[in-house]
This record gives structure tokens, C-alpha cells and sequence, in this order.
């Protein structure tokens, strides 16, 4: 079996028109069919209006997928908005499947609630009292493997670590106040991120006390490497919890056993960074049988033209013997 995870990038059918689409389209697609994934973890796929329906639909995904295996996959979703039914805009969580799913749901402060926060920046004082939500929910999948266990999927798309709007802080999207603002925006921002990572790993300790032995693969973009704050509170090592008893709990980054040389799925100004991850849990892990990380022809994200069809982030699959 072989799970994969790919951020999009923004996949849509309006920027550019349908010449746009489809020079993206064909760049993607080849991507995605040397996959050849049996569970394909998708990021950052916006969803379009539908003349004559309320709502959107997954237009983009879904013509981009014509001409693929996947075509014919089972497709679970997930808004940004982190209800269990609908599509936003921008940013929807996917996993395509070869099997159907038993069951999917989208987690969005289900085993976390809203932090309370009182910021020391906003304008007017009336305005410190903020809560702090998080931008996207997580997407758990569970199937059937070939052998009759029980697999465990989770989609994670963790906010970026730009500075989070505070109010009256902002003179323009790019543009702020004060410093001071700014500070504060990018503390909010970590928060945030670190509490989607708690609401994952919280859902991970349920799965494993159900079963630990449990087969679990949480995939996708952290926007953090392997050695941040994001990841080390997925990943919870022994040397983190200094108990031996809780071993079996640890999730194992799968690309640590890519050569250094290769273990990077972001090109920043020349800077290679492993922002895109599979982690498993050890029954899993001890399954894997080779990590592949597509970067060779990964572009420099800071040299890409507005209309590059290409992702600025390359696809990382595993495969495993299951």
C-alpha cells in the first residue's frame, strides 16, 4: 500500500481562465499518477460555484482527476470551515482512496476549544478580548487494509506561521503598524498552529487507547520542519516524554530515512526545508518499506512567476507492506 500527501497550491479553475487550468493540469497530473498512490492526502484544494446550485462543489479536483487513476477513487473532504459536510472556498482538505473509507469526519476544536486570549496590542481596548481559532480542521479517514486491519488517516493543513491579524494593527495585508503588532500577530499565529497540532495528537492518544497497536498515519503540510514545535508535539519521542511506558505512542517521521540530500519538500531563496510530512505510528512504521520525496525538479518559490502551473511544494509518498 502506498500513501502519499501533496500540497496543491491553490488549485482552482479562476486565476488565469481555462488555458491557466490546464497548464497547471498537465504539470499535476503527472505528478500525481507517478504516485501511484492507493491513499493520496491532498492540500489546498479550493472549491468553485456551480451555475444553478447553492454552494460549492470540487470542480477543480474533479477535472484535474479525469485523466488520472484517482478518477475513480473514494474522495473524503473536508472544509476549511471544519463542518462535516460542504466545501469552502479556499484550502479543502481531500483524501482520495482506492477503497472506500468506513468512516470520515472533520475535527475542528472537537478535542480542543477556542483559546481564550487577551491581547496587549489591539485597538481599541475593546477589541483585546480575541479568541483563537484555528483556520482549518484535520480530516480522519479510517479503511479496511488487505490483511482486515483497521488504518487510521489523518489530513493535517497547519496554519502558516505569518503573523495573524490583530486589530488595528494593520495598515494593509502587508503592511504593519507598529512592530510590536507584528510580534504579537506571529505569537497568535503560533498559538494557533501549535493548538491544531494538540487537537491532533489529542485524536491520536484516542485511537491508541482504543488500540495501541494501531496502524496511524497523520499526513500532509505542518509548515514546520521536523525538529519544530508543530511536529515535536505530533511526534511526542521518548526523549520528550522521558517515559519508556509511553514508547509505543511515538510517531515516527518517515523522512528521516530519505538521504539528507533529498529531504526537503520547500525550496525558499535556495533554502531546502521539510515542511510536508508522513508520520506513523510504530506498527505502522515498522511496515514502511521506502519514502520517495518528489523534489527533483522542485522550483524556487521565490523565483516563481505569479502564473507558474507548477506546486511549490513537492509530494512525499511511503510505501508499506500491509
Amino acid at each position: 500500500m502506498r500513501i502519499a500527501t501533496f500540497n496543491l497550491e491553490n488549485l482552482d479553475l479562476a486565476q488565469g481562465g481555462e488555458a491557466a487550468f490546464e497548464r497547471r493540469a498537465a504539470v499535476l497530473r503527472p505528478q500525481l499518477q507517478a504516485l501511484r498512490a492507493d491513499i493520496l492526502c491532498l492540500q489546498e484544494v479550493n472549491g468553485q460555484h456551480v451555475a444553478g446550485r447553492k454552494g460549492r462543489e470540487l470542480t477543480a479536483l474533479t477535472r484535474l482527476l479525469a485523466e488520472t487513476a484517482y478518477d475513480t477513487y473514494d474522495l473524503a473532504a473536508a472544509p476549511a470551515g471544519g463542518a462535516n459536510h460542504g466545501v469552502s472556498d479556499v484550502h479543502n482538505l481531500v483524501i482520495l482512496s482506492r477503497r472506500p473509507a468506513h468512516r470520515s469526519e472533520a475535527l475542528r476544536h472537537r478535542l480542543v476549544p477556542p483559546p481564550a486570549y487577551r491581547s496587549v496590542t489591539a485597538e481599541p481596548e475593546a477589541a483585546r478580548n480575541m479568541t483563537l481559532e484555528w483556520d482549518r480542521p484535520l480530516l480522519h479517514s479510517v479503511y479496511e487494509t488487505d490483511s482486515g486491519r483497521t488504518l487510521h488517516v489523518i489530513n493535517l493543513h497547519l496554519r502558516s506561521p505569518l503573523a495573524a491579524p490583530i486589530s488595528g494593527q494593520k495598515l494593509s495585508a502587508q503592511r504593519w503598524a507598529s512592530l510590536a503588532g507584528w510580534a504579537e500577530g506571529y505569537f497568535t499565529a503560533t498559538l494557533k498552529r501549535s493548538g491544531q497540532a494538540l487537537e491532533a495528537r489529542l485524536l491520536v492518544e484516542r485511537i491508541f487507547d482504543a488500540d495501541p497497536q494501531a496502524l496511524i498515519a497523520v499526513c500532509g503540510d505542518l509548515n514546520a520542519g521536523e525538529e519544530e514545535t508543530p511536529s515535536r508535539i505530533l511526534q511526542a519521542t521518548l526523549e520528550d516524554s522521558g517515559n519508556p511506558d509511553l514508547a509505543g505512542r511515538v510517531l515516527e517521521a518517515l523522512e528521516l530515512r530519505l538521504p539528507e540530500a533529498r529531504r526537503f519538500t520547500i525550496n525558499h531563496g535556495g533554502h531546502r526545508r521539510m515542511l510536508d510530512h508522513i508520520l506513523c505510528s510504530a506498527a505502522l512504521a515498522a511496515a514502511c518499506r521506502g519514502v520517495e520525496a518528489d523534489n527533483e525538479t522542485l522550483p524556487d518559490e521565490t523565483l516563481m512567476a505569479e502564473d507558474d502551473p507548477r506546486s511549490n511544494h513537492a509530494p512525499l509518498v511511503a510505501e508499506f507492506d500491509i
